[in-house]
């Protein structure tokens, strides 16, 4: 498998200057590690393509030299040396060019677990309604309420009495607390929601801390799809649901309100009672 320097184009930040990295978390796992969990031996792709599972299968079954190409008409990924039959993705292949276009490839693979795997601790008085994988170390205690699929690192405290749902991602040595919901987000490693917050449809970096309350918006009234600020001119970001994207190492204030589609850059902070109504650069 072989991994070519990204594509021009996007915008990875609070999560990453330039494009996305090859160690970004998603899914339990790095996001090279995921890109290349299905591919061929024989492939190469761009550091920023994602192809489905499916379609690396249509790609594979064409044979030597075969060419993936996004809806787009863009060339995502080929076997050998590119020479053969070209063939069109699906929406489920694309280019990731945006932090939030994380969510989609975590919906795809957790979505796609059909195997529990609990090397961690879960109590008898958790409640599992889906499929979790639960790493070494980590507890899920009384009260947890789990609907849908999750992966959980290392070393994690989850609970008591909080509520995960959709396809969600959690990293190594994370604690989500008491009265916390957790819905279709990626949490990276290090970090704590430690009560009464809500996290949905989101991307939290790591070593993010969100203090008591913190609370991020992800509908606009009107049900359309959300916008946001990148490089000075609002983006469709193709998402009915889209929460917060929060670089490495913030720290929120208790009662902190964030709107959809803000994101909070690398080592910014709010104050208590604070509505995050714009991007927080510092």
């Amino acid at each position: 498998m072989q991994f070519l320097t990204a594509k021009q184009g996007g915008n990875w930040w609070p999560l990453a200057e330039g494009s996305v990295p090859s160690d970004q978390f998603v899914a339990g796992d790095t996001l090279q590690q995921c890109q290349g969990e299905f591919a061929p031996a024989n492939a190469s792709m761009y550091q920023n393509s994602w192809v489905s599972q499916d379609d690396w299968k249509l790609l594979s079954a064409a044979g030597g030299g075969a060419i993936l190409l996004s809806p787009q008409g863009e060339k995502l990924a080929w076997l050998d040396d590119g020479s053969g039959i070209s063939l069109t993705a699906s929406d489920d292949s694309f280019f990731l060019l945006f932090p939030w276009d994380l969510l989609k490839v975590n919906e795809q693979i957790v979505g796609a677990l059909t195997e529990n795997v609990h090397i961690g601790e879960v109590s008898p008085a958790a409640n599992i309604e889906g499929i979790i994988h639960v790493g070494a170390g980590s507890r899920i205690l009384p009260g947890v309420f789990i609907e849908g699929n999750a992966v959980i690192g290392e070393n994690c405290k989850i609970g008591p009495n909080c509520y995960i749902r959709g396809n969600t991602a959690i990293g190594d040595g994370v604690h989500i607390g008491q009265a916390v919901e957790v819905k279709n987000s990626i949490v990276g490693h290090g970090s704590s929601v430690g009560h009464l917050s809500y996290v949905g449809d989101s991307v939290i970096g790591s070593k993010v801390n969100f203090g008591a309350a913190t609370v991020t918006s992800n509908l606009r009234h009107d049900g359309k799809n959300h916008r946001t600020s990148v490089d000075g001119t609002l983006l469709d970001t193709g998402r009915r649901k889209l929460g917060t994207i929060v670089g490495d190492h913030v720290h929120t204030g208790i009662h902190t309100a964030i709107y959809p589609g803000r994101k909070l850059g690398p080592y910014a902070t709010t104050r208590p009672n604070e509505s995050v109504e714009r991007d927080i650069f510092e």
